[in-house]
Protein backbone atom coordinates (compact mmCIF):
# COMPACT_ATOMS: atom_id res chain seq x y z
CA UNK A 1 0.00 0.00 0.00
CA UNK A 2 2.78 2.37 0.46
CA UNK A 3 4.56 1.61 -2.67
CA UNK A 4 1.14 2.42 -4.36
CA UNK A 5 0.71 5.47 -2.15
CA UNK A 6 4.06 6.63 -3.63
CA UNK A 7 3.71 6.17 -7.36
CA UNK A 8 0.51 8.27 -7.50
CA UNK A 9 2.41 10.68 -5.05
CA UNK A 10 5.49 10.95 -7.72
CA UNK A 11 3.11 10.90 -10.58
CA UNK A 12 1.34 13.68 -9.27
CA UNK A 13 4.46 15.29 -8.87
CA UNK A 14 5.44 14.98 -12.09
CA UNK A 15 1.83 16.25 -13.75
CA UNK A 16 2.41 19.30 -11.90
CA UNK A 17 5.84 19.85 -13.31
CA UNK A 18 4.29 18.98 -16.42
CA UNK A 19 2.66 22.12 -16.58
CA UNK A 20 5.17 23.81 -18.34
CA UNK A 21 4.61 21.37 -21.15
CA UNK A 22 3.94 23.03 -24.63
CA UNK A 23 0.35 21.68 -23.99
CA UNK A 24 -0.20 24.31 -21.49
CA UNK A 25 -0.25 27.04 -23.89
CA UNK A 26 -0.74 25.93 -27.28
CA UNK A 27 -3.75 27.95 -27.77
CA UNK A 28 -2.12 31.16 -26.26
CA UNK A 29 -0.74 33.82 -27.73
CA UNK A 30 3.11 34.13 -26.45
CA UNK A 31 5.50 36.48 -25.93
CA UNK A 32 9.65 35.72 -25.34
CA UNK A 33 11.51 37.73 -23.11
CA UNK A 34 15.52 37.87 -22.63
CA UNK A 35 18.25 39.44 -20.63
CA UNK A 36 21.46 39.02 -19.81
CA UNK A 37 24.87 39.18 -22.20
CA UNK A 38 24.17 40.87 -25.71
CA UNK A 39 27.72 40.44 -27.39
CA UNK A 40 26.57 37.59 -29.35
CA UNK A 41 23.44 38.26 -30.39
CA UNK A 42 21.62 35.75 -28.22
CA UNK A 43 19.59 38.11 -27.05
CA UNK A 44 17.64 38.91 -30.35
CA UNK A 45 17.16 42.18 -29.34
CA UNK A 46 17.73 45.16 -31.93
CA UNK A 47 21.08 47.54 -31.70
CA UNK A 48 18.32 50.29 -31.72
CA UNK A 49 16.81 49.08 -28.68
CA UNK A 50 20.15 48.22 -26.74
CA UNK A 51 22.94 48.96 -29.54
CA UNK A 52 25.16 46.45 -30.95
CA UNK A 53 26.40 43.66 -28.50
CA UNK A 54 25.14 45.33 -25.58
CA UNK A 55 23.29 43.73 -22.57
CA UNK A 56 20.30 43.81 -21.18
CA UNK A 57 19.86 44.25 -17.86
CA UNK A 58 15.81 43.52 -17.11
CA UNK A 59 13.35 40.74 -19.32
CA UNK A 60 12.82 42.91 -22.60
CA UNK A 61 10.69 41.65 -25.86
CA UNK A 62 12.37 40.18 -28.43
CA UNK A 63 10.79 41.30 -31.17
CA UNK A 64 10.32 39.64 -34.65
CA UNK A 65 9.06 36.35 -33.16
CA UNK A 66 5.60 34.51 -34.11
CA UNK A 67 2.86 35.00 -31.38
CA UNK A 68 2.73 31.08 -30.84
CA UNK A 69 6.15 30.23 -29.76
CA UNK A 70 5.58 26.87 -27.26
CA UNK A 71 8.84 26.64 -26.77
CA UNK A 72 12.55 28.18 -25.92
CA UNK A 73 16.15 26.81 -25.63
CA UNK A 74 18.85 28.55 -24.99
CA UNK A 75 22.21 27.11 -26.16
CA UNK A 76 25.70 28.48 -24.77
CA UNK A 77 25.72 31.86 -26.83
CA UNK A 78 22.38 31.22 -29.04
CA UNK A 79 18.73 30.72 -28.70
CA UNK A 80 16.00 28.32 -30.19
CA UNK A 81 12.17 29.04 -30.37
CA UNK A 82 9.75 26.50 -31.89
CA UNK A 83 5.64 27.81 -32.71
CA UNK A 84 2.50 25.76 -32.24
CA UNK A 85 2.97 24.94 -36.51
CA UNK A 86 6.56 23.38 -35.78
CA UNK A 87 8.63 25.97 -37.23
CA UNK A 88 12.11 26.86 -35.84
CA UNK A 89 13.42 30.00 -35.03
CA UNK A 90 17.12 30.75 -34.08
CA UNK A 91 19.21 33.71 -33.15
CA UNK A 92 22.37 34.84 -31.69
CA UNK A 93 25.79 32.96 -32.23
CA UNK A 94 26.45 31.60 -35.72
CA UNK A 95 30.42 31.00 -36.13
CA UNK A 96 29.49 27.73 -36.04
CA UNK A 97 26.65 27.58 -38.50
CA UNK A 98 24.63 26.48 -35.64
CA UNK A 99 21.16 28.55 -36.78
CA UNK A 100 20.69 27.17 -39.93
CA UNK A 101 21.31 29.98 -41.86
CA UNK A 102 24.66 28.99 -43.25
CA UNK A 103 27.50 31.69 -42.88
CA UNK A 104 26.64 34.06 -45.54
CA UNK A 105 24.81 36.46 -42.98
CA UNK A 106 26.84 38.61 -41.66
CA UNK A 107 27.82 38.65 -37.79
CA UNK A 108 25.63 42.26 -37.45
CA UNK A 109 22.64 39.93 -38.30
CA UNK A 110 22.97 37.38 -35.76
CA UNK A 111 20.86 38.96 -33.12
CA UNK A 112 17.83 38.92 -35.86
CA UNK A 113 15.73 36.22 -35.14
CA UNK A 114 14.73 34.28 -38.25
CA UNK A 115 13.69 30.44 -39.63
CA UNK A 116 16.01 27.38 -39.64
CA UNK A 117 16.42 26.46 -43.02
CA UNK A 118 16.51 23.13 -44.33
CA UNK A 119 13.10 21.91 -41.62
CA UNK A 120 10.63 22.89 -44.35
CA UNK A 121 9.21 18.69 -44.19
CA UNK A 122 9.56 18.71 -40.36
CA UNK A 123 7.09 19.25 -37.73
CA UNK A 124 9.41 20.24 -34.85
CA UNK A 125 7.94 19.55 -31.72
CA UNK A 126 11.27 20.26 -29.63
CA UNK A 127 14.77 21.99 -29.97
CA UNK A 128 18.10 21.49 -28.07
CA UNK A 129 21.62 23.05 -28.20
CA UNK A 130 24.76 23.46 -26.78
CA UNK A 131 27.58 25.69 -27.76
CA UNK A 132 28.46 24.92 -31.46
CA UNK A 133 25.26 22.36 -32.46
CA UNK A 134 21.49 22.42 -32.12
CA UNK A 135 19.16 19.79 -32.69
CA UNK A 136 15.62 19.75 -33.05
CA UNK A 137 12.78 16.70 -32.66
CA UNK A 138 10.28 15.94 -35.29
CA UNK A 139 7.20 14.90 -34.52
CA UNK A 140 7.57 11.40 -35.72
CA UNK A 141 10.51 11.04 -32.96
CA UNK A 142 13.16 11.91 -35.50
CA UNK A 143 16.05 13.72 -34.56
CA UNK A 144 17.69 16.17 -36.60
CA UNK A 145 21.19 18.50 -35.81
CA UNK A 146 23.47 21.12 -37.58
CA UNK A 147 26.36 23.10 -36.52
CA UNK A 148 30.49 22.22 -36.26
CA UNK A 149 31.57 19.79 -33.43
CA UNK A 150 35.00 18.45 -33.83
CA UNK A 151 34.20 16.44 -30.54
CA UNK A 152 31.39 14.07 -32.54
CA UNK A 153 28.62 16.04 -31.09
CA UNK A 154 26.60 16.28 -33.74
CA UNK A 155 26.40 11.60 -34.36
CA UNK A 156 26.37 12.02 -37.93
CA UNK A 157 29.64 9.26 -37.98
CA UNK A 158 32.74 9.27 -38.21
CA UNK A 159 34.96 11.89 -39.17
CA UNK A 160 31.49 14.10 -39.44
CA UNK A 161 31.95 17.43 -38.09
CA UNK A 162 29.92 20.04 -39.55
CA UNK A 163 26.79 19.77 -41.23
CA UNK A 164 25.50 23.49 -42.38
CA UNK A 165 21.97 22.32 -42.66
CA UNK A 166 19.63 20.24 -40.40
CA UNK A 167 20.56 16.86 -41.07
CA UNK A 168 18.20 13.16 -39.87
CA UNK A 169 20.69 11.72 -36.80
CA UNK A 170 20.83 8.60 -38.56
CA UNK A 171 22.07 6.23 -36.21
CA UNK A 172 18.39 7.01 -33.87
CA UNK A 173 15.94 5.46 -36.90
CA UNK A 174 13.00 3.41 -35.78
CA UNK A 175 13.67 5.23 -32.07
CA UNK A 176 11.54 7.95 -30.71
CA UNK A 177 13.65 10.59 -29.15
CA UNK A 178 11.65 12.52 -26.56
CA UNK A 179 14.70 14.69 -25.31
CA UNK A 180 18.65 15.72 -25.73
CA UNK A 181 20.64 17.26 -24.00
CA UNK A 182 24.46 18.88 -25.06
CA UNK A 183 27.48 19.25 -22.59
CA UNK A 184 30.80 20.80 -23.95
CA UNK A 185 31.65 17.74 -26.79
CA UNK A 186 29.36 15.26 -25.25
CA UNK A 187 25.29 14.72 -25.78
CA UNK A 188 22.56 12.56 -24.61
CA UNK A 189 19.45 11.36 -25.61
CA UNK A 190 15.87 10.25 -24.42
CA UNK A 191 13.71 8.16 -25.99
CA UNK A 192 9.66 8.53 -25.03
CA UNK A 193 10.20 4.83 -23.90
CA UNK A 194 13.00 5.46 -21.60
CA UNK A 195 16.07 4.18 -23.44
CA UNK A 196 19.23 6.29 -22.72
CA UNK A 197 21.64 7.39 -26.03
CA UNK A 198 24.75 8.95 -25.88
CA UNK A 199 27.84 9.90 -28.48
CA UNK A 200 30.76 12.57 -28.84
CA UNK A 201 33.76 13.23 -26.35
CA UNK A 202 34.03 10.43 -23.89
CA UNK A 203 36.58 11.39 -21.57
CA UNK A 204 36.04 10.71 -17.55
CA UNK A 205 32.94 8.49 -18.47
CA UNK A 206 30.40 10.99 -18.83
CA UNK A 207 28.63 8.79 -21.42
CA UNK A 208 29.28 6.20 -18.99
CA UNK A 209 31.38 3.23 -19.39
CA UNK A 210 30.46 2.95 -22.88
CA UNK A 211 32.95 0.61 -24.76
CA UNK A 212 34.62 -0.02 -21.98
CA UNK A 213 36.84 3.68 -22.40
CA UNK A 214 36.70 5.33 -19.07
CA UNK A 215 39.98 7.21 -19.59
CA UNK A 216 40.43 10.48 -17.70
CA UNK A 217 40.51 13.80 -19.20
CA UNK A 218 44.17 14.95 -19.70
CA UNK A 219 42.65 18.14 -19.22
CA UNK A 220 40.60 17.69 -16.51
CA UNK A 221 43.52 16.56 -14.87
CA UNK A 222 45.87 19.60 -15.14
CA UNK A 223 43.00 21.39 -13.76
CA UNK A 224 43.26 19.46 -10.23
CA UNK A 225 47.08 20.04 -10.11
CA UNK A 226 46.22 23.49 -9.04
CA UNK A 227 42.78 23.09 -7.83
CA UNK A 228 43.90 23.95 -3.69
CA UNK A 229 47.94 25.44 -4.64
CA UNK A 230 48.01 29.05 -3.24
CA UNK A 231 47.31 31.23 -6.85
CA UNK A 232 50.63 32.82 -7.65
CA UNK A 233 52.75 33.92 -10.56
CA UNK A 234 54.54 31.25 -11.04
CA UNK A 235 51.44 28.33 -9.86
CA UNK A 236 49.16 30.34 -13.02
CA UNK A 237 51.97 29.75 -15.54
CA UNK A 238 52.35 25.80 -14.49
CA UNK A 239 48.74 25.64 -14.29
CA UNK A 240 48.93 27.48 -17.95
CA UNK A 241 51.13 25.08 -19.33
CA UNK A 242 49.55 22.46 -17.72
CA UNK A 243 46.15 22.99 -19.30
CA UNK A 244 47.34 23.57 -22.81
CA UNK A 245 49.50 19.89 -22.33
CA UNK A 246 45.98 18.58 -21.68
CA UNK A 247 44.45 19.75 -24.92
CA UNK A 248 47.23 18.83 -26.93
CA UNK A 249 46.63 15.09 -25.52
CA UNK A 250 42.62 15.73 -26.08
CA UNK A 251 43.30 15.91 -29.11
CA UNK A 252 43.69 12.11 -28.90
CA UNK A 253 40.95 10.92 -26.52
CA UNK A 254 38.35 8.58 -27.95
CA UNK A 255 35.21 9.54 -29.54
CA UNK A 256 31.84 7.96 -30.57
CA UNK A 257 30.80 8.94 -33.40
CA UNK A 258 27.35 7.52 -33.66
CA UNK A 259 24.77 7.37 -30.49
CA UNK A 260 25.13 4.40 -29.14
CA UNK A 261 23.36 2.92 -26.08
CA UNK A 262 24.54 4.07 -22.53
CA UNK A 263 24.97 0.00 -21.78
CA UNK A 264 25.28 0.44 -17.70
CA UNK A 265 21.51 1.21 -18.30
CA UNK A 266 19.88 -1.31 -20.99
CA UNK A 267 16.74 -2.25 -19.12
CA UNK A 268 16.40 0.72 -16.98
CA UNK A 269 14.33 3.25 -17.60
CA UNK A 270 15.51 6.83 -17.66
CA UNK A 271 13.25 9.60 -16.95
CA UNK A 272 15.27 13.19 -17.29
CA UNK A 273 18.72 14.10 -18.69
CA UNK A 274 20.96 16.91 -17.89
CA UNK A 275 24.20 17.95 -19.36
CA UNK A 276 26.59 20.40 -18.08
CA UNK A 277 29.78 21.07 -19.29
CA UNK A 278 31.82 18.12 -19.19
CA UNK A 279 29.26 16.02 -16.76
CA UNK A 280 26.44 14.23 -17.08
CA UNK A 281 22.79 13.61 -14.33
CA UNK A 282 20.74 10.90 -15.42
CA UNK A 283 17.20 10.37 -13.54
CA UNK A 284 16.10 6.70 -13.24
CA UNK A 285 12.44 5.77 -13.24
CA UNK A 286 12.66 4.27 -9.49
CA UNK A 287 14.15 7.83 -8.50
CA UNK A 288 17.42 6.77 -8.84
CA UNK A 289 19.81 9.39 -9.69
CA UNK A 290 22.92 9.09 -11.68
CA UNK A 291 26.32 11.03 -12.31
CA UNK A 292 29.42 10.73 -14.58
CA UNK A 293 32.00 12.75 -16.32
CA UNK A 294 34.00 15.53 -14.74
CA UNK A 295 33.87 16.22 -10.37
CA UNK A 296 35.85 19.15 -10.78
CA UNK A 297 33.86 21.43 -8.57
CA UNK A 298 31.73 18.16 -6.74
CA UNK A 299 28.91 18.62 -9.98
CA UNK A 300 28.78 14.63 -9.54
CA UNK A 301 27.47 15.29 -6.05
CA UNK A 302 28.86 11.79 -4.74
CA UNK A 303 31.60 10.02 -2.60
CA UNK A 304 32.50 7.28 -5.29
CA UNK A 305 34.60 9.12 -7.40
CA UNK A 306 35.06 6.19 -9.93
CA UNK A 307 34.81 6.76 -13.19
CA UNK A 308 30.88 5.93 -14.80
CA UNK A 309 27.85 6.39 -13.72
CA UNK A 310 27.13 5.67 -10.09
CA UNK A 311 24.35 7.22 -7.48
CA UNK A 312 23.85 11.01 -6.52
CA UNK A 313 24.33 11.12 -2.31
CA UNK A 314 21.03 12.60 -1.89
CA UNK A 315 18.55 11.81 0.67
CA UNK A 316 15.52 14.35 -1.45
CA UNK A 317 13.41 11.99 -4.28
CA UNK A 318 14.34 13.54 -7.14
CA UNK A 319 11.70 14.37 -10.35
CA UNK A 320 13.65 16.69 -12.07
CA UNK A 321 17.45 17.77 -13.17
CA UNK A 322 19.10 20.58 -14.70
CA UNK A 323 23.18 21.36 -14.87
CA UNK A 324 24.45 24.59 -15.48
CA UNK A 325 28.37 25.05 -16.59
CA UNK A 326 30.25 23.09 -13.48
CA UNK A 327 27.08 22.83 -11.03
CA UNK A 328 23.82 20.41 -10.81
CA UNK A 329 19.92 21.08 -10.04
CA UNK A 330 17.46 18.68 -9.21
CA UNK A 331 13.93 19.44 -8.50
CA UNK A 332 12.70 17.14 -5.23
CA UNK A 333 10.04 15.76 -3.68
CA UNK A 334 9.84 17.06 -0.01
CA UNK A 335 7.58 16.61 3.02
CA UNK A 336 4.74 19.85 2.79
CA UNK A 337 5.07 22.30 5.63
CA UNK A 338 0.83 21.82 5.70
CA UNK A 339 1.83 18.41 6.69
CA UNK A 340 -0.46 17.13 3.38
CA UNK A 341 -0.28 17.63 -0.38
CA UNK A 342 2.93 17.82 -2.71
CA UNK A 343 5.75 19.89 -2.24
CA UNK A 344 9.00 20.58 -3.72
CA UNK A 345 12.02 21.84 -3.49
CA UNK A 346 15.62 23.14 -5.51
CA UNK A 347 18.65 20.69 -4.06
CA UNK A 348 22.12 22.20 -5.86
CA UNK A 349 25.48 20.76 -5.68
CA UNK A 350 28.73 21.90 -7.68
CA UNK A 351 30.74 24.91 -8.14
CA UNK A 352 29.70 27.87 -6.43
CA UNK A 353 32.19 30.32 -7.29
CA UNK A 354 29.54 33.33 -7.78
CA UNK A 355 27.17 31.66 -5.20
CA UNK A 356 25.31 30.15 -8.33
CA UNK A 357 24.15 27.43 -5.38
CA UNK A 358 21.81 29.41 -3.65
CA UNK A 359 23.31 28.76 -0.40
CA UNK A 360 26.75 28.75 1.68
CA UNK A 361 29.30 25.65 1.81
CA UNK A 362 29.64 22.77 1.25
CA UNK A 363 29.68 22.58 -2.62
CA UNK A 364 30.24 19.08 -3.32
CA UNK A 365 27.15 17.68 -1.08
CA UNK A 366 23.50 17.88 -2.66
CA UNK A 367 21.63 20.29 -0.36
CA UNK A 368 18.42 21.90 -0.05
CA UNK A 369 18.11 25.85 -1.49
CA UNK A 370 16.64 26.72 2.04
CA UNK A 371 15.92 30.79 0.25
CA UNK A 372 12.87 28.21 -1.61
CA UNK A 373 11.64 27.10 1.37
CA UNK A 374 7.80 27.24 1.13
CA UNK A 375 7.69 27.63 -2.71
CA UNK A 376 6.77 24.92 -5.16
CA UNK A 377 9.42 24.97 -8.21
CA UNK A 378 8.60 23.58 -11.17
CA UNK A 379 11.13 24.39 -14.01
CA UNK A 380 15.15 24.84 -12.70
CA UNK A 381 17.59 26.11 -14.92
CA UNK A 382 21.66 26.60 -14.80
CA UNK A 383 24.17 28.89 -16.79
CA UNK A 384 27.27 29.47 -16.58
CA UNK A 385 27.73 30.64 -13.07
CA UNK A 386 23.81 31.94 -11.91
CA UNK A 387 20.80 29.87 -11.78
CA UNK A 388 16.69 30.11 -11.98
CA UNK A 389 13.88 28.63 -11.57
CA UNK A 390 9.85 28.63 -12.20
CA UNK A 391 7.35 28.49 -8.99
CA UNK A 392 3.93 27.05 -9.34
CA UNK A 393 2.92 30.40 -8.77
CA UNK A 394 4.07 31.39 -11.81
CA UNK A 395 7.11 33.39 -10.39
CA UNK A 396 10.45 33.64 -11.10
CA UNK A 397 13.42 33.75 -9.14
CA UNK A 398 17.24 34.34 -9.97
CA UNK A 399 20.62 33.97 -8.02
CA UNK A 400 24.23 33.60 -8.49
CA UNK A 401 26.21 35.62 -10.88
CA UNK A 402 24.76 39.06 -11.79
CA UNK A 403 27.22 40.11 -14.49
CA UNK A 404 25.90 41.71 -17.61
CA UNK A 405 22.12 41.42 -16.21
CA UNK A 406 22.57 37.91 -16.21
CA UNK A 407 20.12 37.66 -13.36
CA UNK A 408 17.40 41.02 -14.62
CA UNK A 409 17.14 42.23 -11.90
CA UNK A 410 18.83 45.78 -13.08
CA UNK A 411 22.39 45.35 -11.82
CA UNK A 412 25.54 43.46 -12.25
CA UNK A 413 25.36 42.48 -8.57
CA UNK A 414 25.68 38.86 -7.22
CA UNK A 415 23.28 37.25 -5.49
CA UNK A 416 23.42 34.39 -2.84
CA UNK A 417 20.19 33.90 -2.25
CA UNK A 418 16.85 33.10 -4.76
CA UNK A 419 15.67 36.69 -5.48
CA UNK A 420 12.51 37.03 -6.86
CA UNK A 421 12.31 38.65 -10.48
CA UNK A 422 9.58 41.51 -9.72
CA UNK A 423 9.72 42.72 -12.99
CA UNK A 424 7.74 39.71 -14.14
CA UNK A 425 5.48 40.07 -11.11
CA UNK A 426 1.25 39.33 -13.20
CA UNK A 427 3.03 37.73 -15.92
CA UNK A 428 1.97 34.02 -16.76
CA UNK A 429 5.49 32.64 -17.01
CA UNK A 430 5.23 29.43 -19.19
CA UNK A 431 9.07 28.96 -19.50
CA UNK A 432 12.48 29.62 -18.29
CA UNK A 433 15.97 28.77 -19.80
CA UNK A 434 19.21 29.80 -19.01
CA UNK A 435 22.34 30.08 -21.89
CA UNK A 436 25.74 30.12 -20.56
CA UNK A 437 25.09 34.12 -19.53
CA UNK A 438 21.81 35.09 -21.10
CA UNK A 439 18.57 33.69 -20.12
CA UNK A 440 14.65 33.36 -22.43
CA UNK A 441 10.85 33.83 -20.42
CA UNK A 442 8.16 32.48 -22.58
CA UNK A 443 5.39 34.46 -21.01
CA UNK A 444 1.70 33.90 -22.27
CA UNK A 445 -0.13 37.29 -23.11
Amino acid sequence: MLRIRRVLEEKKLLNLIARSSRTRWMSSITEVMSFGDGSHGALGLPTSLIGHGMDAYEPTPVTGLPSDITLVSAGHYHSLAVTSHGQLWAWGRNHEVQLGRGLLNTRDTWNEPKRVEGLDQVQVTAAFASGVVSAAIGDDGSLWVWGRSKRGQLGLGKGITEASVPSKVEALEGEKIAKVSFGWGHALALTVDGKLFGWGYLADGRLGKMGGLVEASPLDSSMNVAKHEVITQSTLEVAERLVLEGMEKEMDMPIVWDPCSVEELKGVEVVDIACGLDHSLVLCRDGTLLSSGSNTYGQLGRANHDIGLFPVDISFPAAAIASGLGHSLAICRVKSSEGEGDATSIVSWGWNQSSQLGRPEPENVPMEVEGLAGETAILVSGGRAHSIAVTSKGEVWVWGCGRNGRLGLGSSCDEPEPVMLDSLEGCEVLQAVSGFDHNLILIAR
